[in-house]
């Protein structure tokens, strides 16, 4: 399940390199005070084990559900996001984000982990979810690409979608083993 809706402060248009700031500032965002969905407070109430990354939004969307992480693993953040060292032309945060995310994409990483081991991380992370459904149900508070690179990996494993409920805030992607 993708973590609640991240409070962010508004921030106008930004340079790439003042990314920096509002990558960092991201980063240790909690999510907002409205409620998280029915359809993900019931879903997660199924969970046997739940599993949180480590970045404030997504532990704060677990005590949102009403929970307690079983794991707190760093394994489960987002893929770092890389900024510029340029200062024109300035956009906005989101427009930034999806720009300089296309990059990392093509191998543009300064700084950051790349895109082949952030792939390297989702395929340990979806091995230590398939060791940890042998306990049960498991619910994964993670995010956006980092989920969907597990589900790949899930995927390519073996494990069967469910029908796809988008990748908005609270959304979740349920996956169960073929064989069980």
């Amino acid at each position: 399940m993708r973590h609640g809706q991240p409070q962010l402060d508004e921030f106008g248009k930004l340079s790439a390199l003042d990314m920096k700031d509002w990558i960092e500032h991201y980063n240790q965002s909690g999510i907002t005070r409205q409620p998280a969905p029915d359809a993900s407070l019931e879903l997660a109430a199924t969970a046997t084990v739940i599993v949180s990354s480590s970045a404030p939004r997504a532990l704060t969307s677990v005590r949102a559900l009403g929970l307690k992480p079983s794991l707190v693993d760093a394994l489960f953040c987002e893929a770092q996001l890389p900024y510029g060292r340029w200062k024109l032309p300035r956009l906005s945060p989101f427009t930034w984000a999806f720009v300089l995310r296309l990059l990392w994409l093509c191998g543009y990483s300064p700084g950051v982990e790349s895109a082949a081991t952030a792939k390297g991380r989702a395929c340990a992370g979806a091995q230590q979810l398939q060791s940890m459904a042998s306990e049960g149900t498991v619910l994964l508070l993670g995010h956006g690409l980092m989920n969907r690179m597990i589900a790949r990996q899930l995927a390519a494993n073996g494990w069967t979608r469910e029908k796809p409920s988008g990748n908005r805030y609270w959304s979740p992607q349920v996956y169960h083993c073929d064989g069980g």
